[in-house]
């Protein structure tokens, strides 16, 4: 007799008492990206007043909208796009919510102590989980997502390096992600470039940048998939990232 286990776990997954969490920008040419790449490029290639379909032809950069980082993006040995594994597009999701905290500091970079109090409440962060910092940045428009102050810097939040060595070390995190287009805050980039990032794939694990909605989610419990195309040699492309939670 077939083993039909997963079958009926998602049979489950799609009853009323889950819900699946869209975490994913839209792709246009008007999606929050890095300052450094132009919008998406679109062309019609055929349309029906020509042809029996439709078909687009779209330039883009790898790392637009909400979009994987893989290893050699920053390390010249590390894998790229089609050598990640499969079973690397699923975690246990940990969201450690910060919000307040960056309304109030533009320029705030998760710590240490923020995530030993997350887990006062909610539990150790377990081995092989997606840490997501929520920053609730994913509700600005996409034209403000820079935060420029009057000499042109932008001012826009995220990790610590010390907290994503630290997350790495004693946790063993196996992804992390975020809602702004980099993992280091930008005030910080003159200083130390893109440190954290820089860490989290010379680790040899993925990282996800410009999510939203994750406030959406439960702080625990939910299950983040985070999938992208095999692309040969990439080393980052939009990707489509959801979870699936309880309900509330």
């Amino acid at each position: 007799m077939a083993d039909l286990t997963l079958w009926k776990v998602l049979a489950e997954w799609k009853t009323p008492r889950y819900k699946w969490v869209d975490l994913t920008h839209e792709l246009s040419q008007e999606t929050p990206h890095w300052y450094g790449f132009q919008p998406l490029g679109i062309r019609n290639l055929f349309d029906f007043d020509q042809a029996p379909m439709k078909v687009f032809e779209y330039t883009v950069p790898g790392q637009y909208g909400t979009h994987v980082d893989v290893p050699s993006h920053f390390d010249l040995n590390g894998r790229t796009q089609s050598e990640i594994r499969v079973d690397e597009f699923a975690y246990p999701l940990c969201v450690i919510d910060v919000s307040g905290k960056c309304a109030a500091d533009n320029d705030y970079a998760l710590t240490i102590d923020d995530v030993l109090e997350w887990e006062k409440v909610h539990g150790k962060i377990p081995e092989g989980a997606f840490v997501a910092l929520r920053s609730d940045w994913y509700k600005r428009p996409a034209a403000e997502f820079d935060n420029n102050d009057k000499e042109g810097c932008a001012h826009y939040p995220g990790w610590d390096l010390e907290t994503v060595k630290w997350l790495c070390a004693e946790r063993k995190i196996g992804s992390m992600g975020h809602e702004t287009p980099d993992s280091d805050p930008a005030c910080r980039q003159a200083q130390i470039g893109f440190a954290a990032e820089d860490y989290i794939l010379k680790q040899d694990k993925i990282q996800i940048e410009l999510l939203c909605n994750l406030d959406k989610v439960p702080p625990v419990g939910a299950v983040i998939f985070c999938t992208f195309p095999k692309l040969k040699g990439g080393t980052g492309f939009p990707a489509r990232c959801f979870a699936i939670c309880p309900a509330d």
